[in-house]
């Protein structure tokens, strides 16, 4: 198996060190080396691990053959667009089960009308993950809530929306955390 992982682990800018100990449990940057070059074979353990670690899906750190990457042209930074000091590729984004996605119709909070959000579904023992990170909960009869996941009391959410008062959700069955911005320019 190809691996993207020491692509991904240099886009996020992270030295083998610092993705060694997000890991969980630790590991050493000599065992996140050899798993980068191939020295040592990747699980699909050690791919959701480092995925983890890195804040991506397991999926993005494989390069599959069918798959084409996209070339990275440049890196850009607060002094200018600069050349790249070894060739690089971008995964494009890969779909997972339970995915869902929200479209922004009109600019509201950090969002822009036009902007998509790719969000993973979380399950009620995950929503602390989503603390101080904004979230779709679902409410009775189809309908919706949208805001920054502010307290979990019990089976009570409480979400700050981007332009109201804070707001209640009893007992969701799911929340969605947006893991990707989509924005056309």
């Amino acid at each position: 198996m190809i691996t993207a992982i020491r692509e991904v682990r240099r886009a996020k800018g992270m030295t083998l060190d610092q993705v060694a100990q997000a890991c969980v449990p630790p590991t050493t940057a000599q065992t996140i080396g050899r798993l980068e070059t191939g020295t040592r074979t990747v699980s699909v353990d050690w791919l959701n691990r480092i995925a983890a670690a890195l804040g991506v899906a397991a999926a993005d750190l494989v390069r599959l053959p069918d798959r084409q990457d996209l070339p990275i042209a440049a890196l850009l930074d607060e002094t200018g667009a600069h050349a790249l000091r070894r060739p690089a590729t971008a995964a494009p984004p890969v779909v997972l089960p339970g995915m869902v996605a929200i479209t922004v119709g009109t600019a509201t909070g950090d969002y822009r009308a036009g902007d998509m959000l790719w969000c993973e579904t979380l399950a009620p023992a995950d929503f602390a993950r989503a603390l101080d990170r904004d979230v779709l909960a679902p409410r009775p009869a189809g309908r919706f809530a949208f805001g920054r996941l502010v307290a979990i009391e019990g089976q009570v959410i409480r979400l700050l929306p981007p332009a109201s008062p804070r707001e209640q959700v009893d007992d969701p069955a799911w929340l969605a955390l947006p893991v990707r911005l989509v924005r056309s320019l």
